[in-house]
């Protein structure tokens, strides 16, 4: 595929996470994720709570619930439920994954993450390409 198809495919799917991430519930943040491999989304996720839990992500004091799952776990954890796998596909984020993300998105065999924009902590995405995973940051998902 040409470079200039790619990032015409990357900024569409990077769409498609963020309107998933407008799914969340959670207050503080909205995360979307989606998992592409040969071509076809395998996977999509967002950031919330484990099912059969209230979807309410924060306390009173507006602090994240510590089982509140990640957009990427969530993606991930559903392929595990699945036929599929995610050996060789692609992560699109709308935030960089966090440092607990980065080992399992290494873990599933994903082999490149794009993302929109930086989560505070820069540790997962060191860590990822330490490992040699494909990190790539588009900031302006719009088509030209």
């Amino acid at each position: 595929m040409s470079k200039a198809k790619q990032l015409r495919y990357d900024k569409a799917y990077l769409r498609m996470a963020e309107t998933w991430a407008k799914l969340s519930h959670c207050n503080r943040k909205q995360v979307g994720a989606l998992i592409v491999k040969d071509d076809m989304i395998i996977s999509d996720g967002y950031n919330g709570t484990p099912s059969g839990f209230d979807n309410c992500c924060e306390d009173d004091n507006e602090k994240t619930h510590w089982y509140v799952l990640h957009a990427e776990a969530n993606a991930i954890l559903k392929v595990a439920k699945s036929t599929n796998n995610a050996k060789g596909a692609t992560l699109y984020l709308t935030m960089s994954p966090c440092k607990d993300c980065s080992k399992m998105i290494l873990q599933a065999g994903i082999v490149r993450v794009v993302y929109i924009n930086h989560y505070k902590d820069d540790s997962g995405v060191h860590f990822l390409k330490t490992a040699g995973i494909n990190i790539e940051q588009i900031i302006n998902i719009e088509n030209e």
